[in-house]
């Protein structure tokens, strides 16, 4: 009996000394709790940037694609072309060919000898299938996909160089537009934004009903964002809302026009 009250004695003293230590040290207080918030904090904060520039690559990418597929059309459109000229052309000789068996077969029957027929005037003794010319190199279409293709591949100096020069060869082209906005573009990736503005703008002037021009009005606000000019900055942005309300462009306006006024500019 004795001997059991030291030990209940020491008991109690050891949970008091625990209870103390607990309220010396509380956990909000650890400092390596407390490190692992801000390191929780500091990770959260580089995913956000992270997902913010993959979303422009991606915007970017997903651009270049649609003018592949716009490519891919012209092309299949051509060569659907083709293919009904030559189907026109096998029924042509076809439609010849039989005319002439016909003619043979009822001289034949009529007692005449076979003999080669005589050519139709203008028309060689053999026919020939007419030729097809090979499409020469430094087309329109040629050209703006080699440049476009370097730009895929990061090769901005060479893809400005490319558009430029398609530009200055082939103004009148039907993806004249289109060059004009990837040649902002190359300015734009180099974060060259003076330059970049000045060919967004050019889009807008010069090809202002354009499919690209949402893009570059949208890219014309962003130069200006980065180069300070809020209230310039602000009025684009405002203008590709109001402009093109259901448009992907008018969806990252409204993005960079909340981002400016959480950041007060």
């Amino acid at each position: 009996m004795n001997t059991s009250k030291p030990m209940i004695r020491g008991a109690l003293l050891l949970c008091a000394s625990v209870l103390a230590f607990g309220c010396v040290m509380p956990p909000e207080e650890d400092p390596v709790l407390l490190k692992l918030d801000e390191l929780d904090q500091r990770v959260g904060a580089i995913e956000r940037v992270v997902r913010n520039e993959s979303l422009l690559q991606i915007a970017t990418e997903l651009d270049i694609l649609r003018d592949e597929v716009r490519e891919l059309r012209g092309h299949t459109e051509a060569l659907q072309h083709e293919a009904q000229g030559a189907a026109t052309r096998q029924r042509d000789q076809y439609l010849d060919l039989d005319q002439r068996l016909q003619s043979l077969e009822r001289r034949t029957r009529g007692g005449e000898p076979i003999s080669q027929a005589p050519p139709e005037p203008g028309a060689s003794a053999s026919p020939v299938a007419p030729a097809v010319v090979p499409a020469v190199g430094g087309d329109d279409r040629g050209s703006y996909q080699a440049a476009l293709e370097m730009l895929r591949q990061g090769r901005y100096p060479q893809a400005e160089a490319g558009f430029r020069q398609f530009l200055a060869d082939f103004p009148g082209s039907d993806l004249a537009d289109n060059a004009q906005y990837w040649l902002a573009e190359t300015h734009y990736v180099n974060r060259d934004f003076e330059a970049a503005h000045a060919a967004f703008r050019e889009v807008l002037d010069r090809f202002p009903n354009s499919r690209k021009a949402p893009d570059a009005l949208l890219k014309a606000g962003f130069c200006e964002y980065e180069l300070q000019r809020w209230s310039d900055a602000r009025a684009s942005l405002q203008a590709v809302v109001e402009q093109h309300p259901d448009s992907t462009a008018a969806r990252l306006a409204n993005q960079r026009l909340e981002r400016m006024r959480s950041e007060r500019r």
